[in-house]
């Protein structure tokens, strides 16, 4: 498969070029710090790896981040894992995030939006006025630095404030979306011990209200730690007995006062996806949270205090602790609280017009439903104030690329980027100095040496290979919660390549630079030699109209043979007769391999996903190799167990 895209899709000009902070940042960097002045994007790169304390240095000094211990190097020990990132330095992220209150009080730092479409502005000053009351009241409760707080919430502003107040405490934040039912937040909540649990009565979603005061009440008996539960009447309702309220903490006139941690002191818990065993929980840092996402929505995102940043999310997702982050930066952050798809397809690009959104982030798949759905914005919807939409969750597929051109804007900048919970940020994307090609993500990202590795360990260029990080990023794990040797963190990332993060992803790094995701390494598909991610196939497969949804595993045999079946969830009315079945094979031997022309495809009512969508490949995988499903899978992190239960039967029946 070529990967090389001959034209850019996009290219900035070159007055944004030179608007670009990221830009500013390298000139300012060569006269201060020894950054190559010419070379454009790519020597700024090289110098950020090859350098790695004196670029660190420079963000910190370049986004004036506020040490109130100073510290006395940049990398103490620099091995993976176990890097020390800033020793001797205190701060406090809250701080940071909450700056921009004592320049532009007045100015909205978040609008808040429901399935009304209405923007609802909180001002930096009434942010700061809350967070200083909320952070009062839980010092006034006996939270101390360390102690966990978790939120079971939408994505409203009150999340928000608590996740600050938290920070500015010094505790450590952890949260679930209130569509998470109670085993899936207990799987989470209970292995840190939460001591104050904030909580909805219910949510609203695709038009419906949500009654969540059953799993509330199960959460409190469930959690003993807990010392003290807080209700925000989200639907109305009373407080229960024993419960204090939102609007009682929340009063008063009180200024913060941000607790100076220790550079490495826990921020937050974000859980993986956990399809076996108990979800991970990931454990990030005050300091490595706070650089880490300066440098990547400062300088690949580009976000000042002129934007308006909308992401959806929600708050299982690590993407919620991102589009808060920038609040570092200054911007007016956008928090959407309903569906995707409420009432329409178009729902999101609706809240991008109404809120003025200049940078858009949704999921790749989102993009794909628009397509499907015949929806038009740029025809429908007034997109003028956006210069960015960015995707992730999943690979763009270059019908998505093309779309987004097509449909929103043809200067449009689309940042399709890589990443992960696992370290709460990008190792590839966004770059607003580059152009963009079809199907590839820009670049890798500043201080980040990614790399594509063959088994052996050897870098690829043009080839496909599994995704590698050979440098410490500020934002990699402190550890795991309930992991004392560390063996789990370990295991996770360095048992391949010892000293080198591989994330399990496969990628192709391209001649010039840019960055290609293949999908999965865990799951890819490899027949004969030649492998294949799973992306390439949903891409190929999906954009039949008949199918709604697939899900595609390979799978080893004792014989030496290799099955591979392809699942189908159809669309409405369709049928897998003889002449879908030969267009889907069609479709993979012409656009991808005649070696990845599916053994079967099978239709299912359904594709089974975690809790934050994305499909599960690799536990389908291990029941049609006999796995038990409760051996397979951790029931609490899919969407839907009855779906699992047919392909248990299938392996029963090919057994």
């Amino acid at each position: 498969m070529s990967t090389v895209n001959p034209l850019p899709l996009w290219q900035p000009t070159p007055e944004r070029i030179a608007q670009a902070q990221v830009t500013r940042f390298q000139a300012w960097a060569a006269e201060h710090h020894g950054a190559p002045a010419q070379g454009g994007y790519a020597a700024l790169h090289r110098w950020s790896v090859d350098e790695l304390d004196t670029f660190w240095t420079a963000v910190a000094e370049w986004f004036d981040v506020r040490f109130t211990h100073p510290y006395a190097r940049v990398l103490g020990d620099r091995s993976m894992p176990g890097a020390e990132w800033f020793p001797g330095a205190s701060l406090n992220y809250a701080e940071h995030a909450l700056r921009a209150a004592a320049t532009r009080p007045d100015e909205p730092a978040l609008l808040h939006v429901d399935e009304t479409h209405d923007p609802r502005p909180v001002s930096w000053a009434e942010l700061r006025r809350q967070v200083g009351s909320l952070a009062a009241e839980l010092r006034a409760l006996g939270v101390r630095p360390g102690d966990r707080i978790s939120g079971y919430l939408p994505n409203i502003p009150q999340a928000v404030v608590a996740l600050l107040a938290t920070a500015a405490v010094g505790a450590v934040w952890t949260s679930c979306a209130p569509d998470f039912g109670a085993r899936s937040v207990l799987d989470r909540f209970q292995q840190v011990e939460p001591v104050v649990l904030f909580t909805v009565d219910g949510y609203r979603y695709g038009g419906k209200e949500h009654d969540r005061r059953d799993v509330v009440a199960e959460l409190r008996r469930e959690l003993p730690t807990l010392r003290a539960v807080v209700h925000i009447p989200l639907l109305g309702t009373e407080a229960p007995d024993g419960v204090l309220e939102w609007s009682a903490l929340t009063s008063a006139d009180t200024a913060p006062v941000f607790e100076a941690v220790p550079f490495d002191h826990p921020l937050w818990v974000l859980y993986s996806s956990g399809t076996t065993g108990l979800p991970k929980a990931i454990v990030q840092s005050q300091g490595g949270i706070l650089v880490e996402h300066l440098k990547q929505l400062g300088l690949h995102c580009d976000l000042g205090p002129e934007d308006r940043f909308f992401w959806y999310t929600s708050t299982g997702w690590m993407m919620w602790n991102f589009l808060v982050s920038g609040l570092l930066t200054g911007t007016t952050i956008v928090l959407y609280d309903g569906s995707p798809g409420f009432p329409d397809t178009g729902a999101q690009w609706r809240v991008a017009e109404r809120t003025g959104a200049t940078l858009y982030g949704t999921s790749a798949a989102y993009v794909m439903a628009c397509r499907k759905a015949d929806v038009h914005p740029s025809r429908d919807f007034d997109l003028s104030r956006i210069q960015c939409v960015a995707t992730t969750g999943s690979p763009l597929p270059p019908d998505g690329f093309q779309w987004l051109h097509d449909e929103v804007r043809d200067d449009l900048w689309i940042a399709s980027v890589s990443g992960g919970t696992d370290v709460c940020s990008c190792f590839a994307g966004a770059v607003p100095t580059l152009p963009v090609h079809i199907g590839e993500l820009q670049a890798p990202c500043l201080g980040t040496d990614l790399q594509s590795w063959d088994p052996s360990g050897k870098p690829l260029v043009d080839e496909v290979g599994e995704l590698v990080v050979t440098n410490p990023m500020p934002s990699m794990p402190i550890h795991f919660w309930n992991d004392p040797d560390g063996s789990r963190y370990h295991d996770s990332y360095f048992a391949m390549y010892p000293g080198v993060w591989r994330h399990g992803d496969w990628i192709t790094l391209t001649s010039r630079g840019s960055v290609v995701i293949h999908g999965r390494s865990d799951s890819t598909l490899n027949r004969q030699g030649v492998r294949m991610g799973s992306a390439d196939i949903y891409e190929v497969v999906e954009r039949l109209p008949e199918i709604k949804e697939s899900l595609v595993v390979g799978i080893e045999q004792a014989d030496g043979g290799y099955w591979m079946p392809l699942f189908v969830h159809l669309a409405p009315d369709a049928a897998l007769d003889d002449a879908l079945l030969g267009r889907i094979k069609q479709a993979i031997r012409e656009q991808l391999s005649p070696r990845h022309v599916p053994d079967e495809v099978i239709e299912v009512p359904g594709i089974p996903h975690t809790l934050t969508g994305k499909r599960i490949e690799v536990p389908v995988k291990r029941l049609l190799q006999g796995t038990p499903l409760e051996k397979a899978v951790n029931p609490g992190s899919i969407d839907d167990l009855e779906l699992l239960r047919l392909y248990e039967d299938l392996a029963r029946k090919r057994a």
